[in-house]
């Protein structure tokens, strides 16, 4: 047994400080990047934000709308091959680089990402993805896509240290997704008391890719546009929303309303007793469910809460004088704070 004294930290640990700026407006920052991934080769340009591939967002009619904002949908991965074809036939292929096809690590997976990347050479991104990306298995399955799909860009998770993630990258990864426990549905750390604080993994995560000339997303934790913030000024490449883009008239499920007249949709991790009864009969004796299922107030269409999301982060540009998304991380200084502090804070803006 060992203890780590180093401290980490959350989103809600810090804030940023802010610069001198010479930028008028928050209109003159670009939010765009073009990224060359180092092991595929291939170049693509777009905002990275990416939808998460959870069944209650990575929908292909999120897909339809946030491709208008050139940010990326990581469909979930229990669409049938055939709707996957009837979805690609009737999409411009110039805009399949916003889509992500994802898949898990068995042999079935395998066979079914094949098939719905045979439907389009466009289709550029896989995302290979398990809860735990430190098992062998998971490695040695990501070699083997990348064996076959040399050209296609993966991304594969999730970790969060810096050994793993040059592991991964090595073994053959573009962007390494970073994050165990931070989402709003994710009950890892309670179930497991595994996990690592998410701002603190994707500054560390982000070191290690970047010495490697690859990628990171942070995937969870944020739950406001000043938290997508903080992940891009920590050195994320790409940030990765569930439960911001929960709710919306694109997202999963249906419109419920309850006894008070209040309209709602579900939401719920993809380790929680609700998928595992959708889609695997049931949570096996072997484990436990690490997931929640919430609801959602139903906020309508999806695009409102992009320009808050988007705007956001471009106000935090103009505070600390980044002309560009790129620039973010290299004008970001964090103040850390107290929670209580910091907490208050959140919870007046939620109100």
């Amino acid at each position: 047994m060992r203890i780590e004294e180093g401290l980490k930290l959350d989103f809600k640990d810090v804030l940023f400080k802010p610069k001198r700026s010479t930028l008028k407006s928050r209109s003159e920052v670009d939010l765009q990047r073009t990224y060359t991934f180092k092991n595929s080769g291939v170049t693509w340009s777009g905002v990275p934000v990416m939808a998460a591939n959870m069944d209650t967002v990575g929908t292909f009619e999120m897909f339809n709308a946030l491709k208008e904002y050139e940010v990326i949908t990581c469909i979930h991965k229990h669409y049938t091959v055939e709707e996957w074809k009837a979805h690609v036939e009737k999409t411009k292929p110039e805009d399949l680089k916003y889509l992500t096809v994802s898949c898990g690590t068995s042999d079935a997976d395998f066979e079914k990402t094949e098939q719905i990347l045979a439907l389009s050479d466009n289709i550029m991104f896989i995302c290979i993805d398990v809860a735990n990306g430190y098992s062998e298995h998971f490695v040695e399955y990501l070699k083997k896509v990348r064996a076959k799909y040399p050209s296609k860009v993966i991304v594969a998770g999730n970790v969060v240290t810096s050994d793993m993630t040059e592991e991964l990258i090595l073994a053959g990864a573009d962007i390494v997704k970073v994050g165990i426990g931070p989402g709003s549905v994710c009950t890892t750390r309670i179930k497991t008391g595994v996990g690592y604080p998410q701002l603190s993994a994707i500054i560390e995560c982000s070191d290690a890719a970047h010495g490697l000339g690859g990628r990171i997303v942070g995937d969870g934790g944020c739950t406001c546009p000043g938290d997508v913030s903080k992940a891009f000024g920590g050195g994320a490449d790409f940030v990765m929303l569930g439960g911001m883009l929960a709710g919306h008239d694109e997202s999963g499920g249906e419109i419920e309303t309850d006894e008070c007249g209040n309209k709602f949709k579900c939401f719920y991790g993809m380790s929680s007793s609700t998928a595992m009864n959708k889609y695997a009969g049931g949570v096996a004796n072997y484990r436990a469910s690490e997931g929640r299922t919430v609801k959602v107030d139903y906020k309508g269409p999806v695009t409102e809460t992009m320009q808050d999301i988007l705007g956001g982060v471009r106000s935090t540009c103009t505070y600390v004088g980044a002309k560009a998304l790129r620039e973010l991380s290299k004008r970001t200084t964090f103040i850390k704070v107290t929670q209580q502090f910091n907490s208050s804070l959140v919870d007046k803006e939620r109100k």
